[in-house]
C-alpha cells in the first residue's frame, strides 16, 4: 500500500471538467433558487445540451426514467467556507461536507430533477432549483433501488424524527391562506412569465416571517414583504398562520414610466401589470 502522504500521480492532481450544456431557468440570482429541488417542487426549467458532440446519442433511453440526478457547478460562487449556516441549523455553523450549501472547495453541485421530457438535446425538467446560466456537467438516471435509502440516518438533521422522513423545519410550520384578487394577480403573472410564483410563495412563507438569508423577507410597518425576483408579496401574520394580502411590482414608479428601446423585458411586463392592477401591493 502506498504511502498516505505520498504525492497525487500527475495525471490526477489538477483535473479538467467540460460543460455539457447550461441550465435555462427563470431563477436569475442565487437569492431567487430554492434550497433544494424539494422546496421548488413544480418549478420548471430545461438544460439545453451543447449540438456536435453527439449528446443526442448520449440521450436514447433516458426518456424511461422519472427521474434524473443533475451534476452542475455553482458557477456563481467564487469560494468556498468551511462552516455555513444551513437554513435548518438549529445549533449554529456545521462543516460544509455535512451539507449541500454551495461554498465548497470544487463547486459541484448535484439535485434531483424530474424529468417531463426530452426533445431534441434539450431536456425539460421539473423542481429545478438551478439558477439559469448553470453549467451542466453530467446527467444520470435516479434509480430507486440503489440510490433510495430511506431509514438512513441525516447526521445534524435528526432530531428524534422518523429515520427517513423529512426533517422539521427550524421554525413551526404555518398555514398560508392567499386573498382571492392576489391570486388573480398571481394567475396573471404566470400566464405571462412561466416563474412559478405561487409555488414559491407557498414554499417560502410555510417556514413564517422570519428572515433568513435564503429567504427576502422584510417587515413593513404591521405586515411583511416578500421578494420573489422583481415582484412583492405583502403578507401578515397571526400565530401560525400567514395571510398574502397583497402582490406588486418591485420596480419604481420612474423606471416603468418612460418606456425606452431595448429595455429588458421584465419592465414591460412589470409596466404592463402595473396599468392592469395598480402600483399598490
Amino acid at each position: 500500500m502506498p504511502a498516505m502522504d505520498s504525492l497525487p500521480p500527475a495525471s490526477t492532481s489538477s483535473l479538467a471538467l467540460e460543460p455539457i450544456g447550461y441550465a435555462r431557468t427563470g431563477l436569475v440570482t442565487k437569492v431567487d433558487a430554492p434550497r433544494q429541488p424539494r422546496a421548488a417542487r413544480g418549478v420548471p426549467g430545461r438544460i439545453e445540451l451543447l449540438p456536435g458532440r453527439n449528446f443526442e446519442h448520449a440521450l436514447v433511453d433516458l426518456d424511461g426514467w422519472d427521474y434524473v440526478w443533475v451534476i452542475f457547478w455553482f458557477h456563481l460562487n467564487p469560494s468556498w467556507r468551511p462552516k455555513v449556516l444551513p437554513p435548518r441549523s438549529t445549533s449554529g455553523r456545521k462543516g460544509v461536507f455535512s451539507t449541500r450549501a454551495p461554498h465548497r472547495p470544487n463547486p459541484l453541485g448535484l439535485s434531483a430533477l424530474r424529468l417531463e421530457r426530452i426533445e431534441g438535446l434539450t431536456l425539460h425538467l421539473l423542481d429545478v432549483d438551478l439558477v439559469d446560466g448553470t453549467p451542466v456537467l453530467d446527467i444520470k438516471p435516479y434509480v430507486p433501488y440503489t440510490d433510495a435509502h430511506p431509514g438512513a440516518r441525516s447526521g445534524w438533521l435528526d432530531s428524534g424524527a422518523t429515520p427517513g422522513a423529512a426533517p422539521p423545519d427550524p421554525v413551526a410550520s404555518h398555514a398560508v391562506d392567499i386573498e382571492a384578487s392576489v391570486e388573480a394577480r398571481i394567475a396573471w403573472v404566470e400566464s405571462r412569465s412561466g416563474l412559478a410564483l405561487r409555488e414559491r410563495i407557498l414554499a417560502t412563507l410555510s417556514m413564517g416571517p422570519e428572515p433568513h438569508p435564503y429567504r427576502r423577507i422584510r417587515p413593513d410597518g404591521s405586515a411583511f414583504v416578500l421578494s420573489v425576483k422583481e415582484w412583492r408579496v405583502r403578507f401578515t401574520v397571526d400565530g401560525t398562520r400567514v395571510r398574502v394580502v397583497g402582490l406588486g411590482s418591485g420596480y419604481r414608479t420612474s423606471q416603468l414610466d418612460q418606456p425606452r428601446a431595448g429595455e429588458d423585458p421584465a419592465l414591460v411586463l412589470h409596466r404592463e401589470f402595473v396599468a392592469t392592477f395598480g402600483a399598490a401591493a
